[in-house]
């Protein structure tokens, strides 16, 4: 493709080139009509989908300004993503370098294969502007293909109705690009495919079309005509994937290992995620969230929706539709359960303040048993809601009704919806307050097996508690991480004797006067000998008859009663 003229001054123009794709700089300019002399010109400072700042400025270099004749304008920095043009009223072009060399989900990467833009990172737009249309064109070579949500256009390469949606759809140009594609009810789903996925097109057809009927079963039609999923199969270890307006990024690898099942469930069970996502949270969206602001954070309760429901959603679409199998589903129960109770967090953050600060430190580990994570305890916490609505009513209700009425209520018309919202609609479909749900296990603390354990073997399956193997972790209440040949404390359980002696970065030495080589001896006591930040230090454990580290799992009931074998197939299917 070639550059195109500037078209119409009602337009936002974006230009996107580059020369030495090695250097990973892509070469924008921004053409548009200035209302005002002295205009503002900004880039976001975060991009939906990961609610923390992450200031994409530091990405440009090489910022100049000129009129529609071609003269230099005055511009400067004002603050850390906004610049002050010295402009007067009517056409403007301002031009830039950005550094695309991050290789995820939500970020830009060029090199000699491809041009990748997440324009969230490195479109400018003049400051109350964002209503206007947009449009975009590639100099790129004559032999790539490009996959993108934009909309194809003659006169330029392509167009958004307004920056909103050119930011919320992502673009791949390359001269390796592999297209699947695949219709359900006229809707037409592509699945774009960059690097090496080891399946055929009918593999990825059969495996893909099902969880897509299925989603589109529950939620009665889909908001798109056509949907893309664009992939990054990455030659290295990787798992990442972002929503968009009318497709989704996935990056994930290494590439080799998605022929065998485990990488390959994983590859379905984001993408799963992702499509439901189209509904939950780019168009049912929080209200504090509609619309974005760009430049900062955008504070919310509800990541237990946006993110806990569709993560809950995403592997049990996939049990439904029979992609998956019973056992691949129980086992990712387990992985939620385990989860949560590996993290002390659970016991003094409550998964609505967890969502709140997401922007503090919500994709850190961040300090010991300080937070929970949205994603798995707001999926468990779906998990409840629904096993209990389905309690009450024979799974002839369930969170199905409960999304689609909140799709009716604020998705549809793209209204936004507070945490109340989701109370009541919750509340419509019980046909019973549920105060002390939202009180004590969104908002509160509560132990979840409190309620899970009646509603898992409710359901034919069993809830035990597990001790955990390692005789360190049940036994002395230590959690150990290896770097290399060495090993260090990486957590330590409340209440045991180990939290009053050791620290969280302890590297161990030695064991009962031996060099530690990973083996932990099933002895009642021991003598360790530490290295605390270049001190040397030694210390008497005694084994302890508390079990530390313990978590629940569930398996399924071999003698369960019929009504229950029946109950669990209503929920995640044959």
């Amino acid at each position: 493709m070639t550059f195109k003229p500037k078209q119409h001054h009602k337009f936002m123009h974006y230009h996107f080139s580059f020369s030495n794709p090695n250097s990973h700089f892509i070469e924008i300019s921004l053409s548009f009509e200035a209302k005002e002399a002295f205009t503002r010109v900004r880039l976001p400072s975060w991009r939906p989908g990961r609610y923390q700042i992450q200031n994409f400025a530091k990405n440009i270099k090489n910022v100049q300004a000129s009129d529609e004749n071609g003269k230099a304008i005055g511009i400067k920095k004002t603050s850390k993503d906004t610049w002050l043009l010295e402009n007067e009223k009517g056409m403007v072009t301002i031009s830039y370098s950005y550094y695309a060399f991050v290789m995820d989900a939500g970020n830009s990467w060029l090199d000699d294969e491809q041009l990748y833009i997440n324009f969230i990172n490195c479109a400018m737009y003049p400051e109350g502007q964002l209503n206007e249309a947009c449009q975009v064109s590639l100099t790129v070579p004559q032999n790539y293909q490009v996959a993108t949500g934009l909309k194809a256009e003659e006169v330029t390469d392509y167009s958004a109705p307004n920056y909103y949606q050119l930011v919320d759809s992502p673009l791949i140009a390359s001269a390796t690009l592999r297209k699947v594609s695949y219709t359900v009810e006229g809707h037409v789903f592509n699945v774009w495919i960059q690097g090496d996925l080891p399946k055929s097109d009918e593999e990825v057809i059969n495996d893909f079309m099902p969880f897509t009927q299925i989603q589109m079963e529950v939620m009665e039609g889909f908001p798109c005509e056509v949907y893309h999923f664009l992939c990054q199969c990455l030659p290295y270890k990787h798992y990442h994937g972002v929503e968009h307006w009318n497709s989704t990024v996935i990056t994930l690898g290494p590439s080799q290992d998605l022929s065998e099942r485990a990488l390959y469930k994983e590859f379905l069970g984001v993408s799963s995620h992702e499509l439901f996502h189209t509904w939950n949270v780019i168009r049912l969206r929080p209200e504090e969230m509609t619309p974005y602001d760009f430049q900062s954070e955008n504070y919310h309760k509800t990541g237990f929706v946006t993110e806990g429901v569709t993560t809950y959603y995403g592997d049990l679409f996939l049990s439904r539709c029979g992609v998956f199998d019973r056992d691949e589903y129980v086992a990712e129960i387990n992985k939620l359960l385990k989860r949560h109770y590996d993290n002390e967090g659970r016991k003094h953050y409550s998964v609505a303040a967890s969502s709140y600060d997401l922007w503090l430190d919500g994709y850190e580990r961040g300090i010991p048993g300080r937070k929970v994570s949205i994603y798995n305890e707001g999926a468990l916490a779906a998990m409840i809601l629904d096993l209990k609505i389905r309690l009450k009513y024979d799974s002839a209700k369930s969170l199905d009704d409960v999304m689609r009425l909140m799709w009716q209520r604020h998705g549809k018309n793209l209204s936004g919806y507070s945490y109340q919202d989701y109370q009541q609609a919750a509340e419509t479909v019980y046909e019973e307050d549920l105060t002390d749900y939202f009180t004590h296990i969104i908002s509160g603390t509560k132990a979840y097996e409190s309620e899970l354990e009646q509603l898992l073997t409710a359901f034919g399956l069993t809830f035990e508690l597990k001790a955990s193997v390692k005789t360190e972790e049940a036994g002395f209440g230590i959690r150990l991480t290896k770097h290399g040949d060495r090993f260090f404390i990486d957590q330590i359980a409340t209440g045991s004797a180990a939290e009053k002696l050791l620290s969280v970065k302890d590297e161990i030495l030695r064991l009962n006067g031996e060099d530690f080589k990973g083996s932990w001896p099933e002895t009642e006591s021991v003598n360790l000998e530490v290295n605390r930040f270049g001190r040397k230090l030694t210390f008497e454990l005694n084994k302890e008859t508390q079990i530390h580290f313990p978590i629940y799992q569930v398996a399924v009931n071999q003698e369960a009663s019929e009504e229950e074998k029946g109950k669990l197939e209503k929920w995640i299917g044959v």
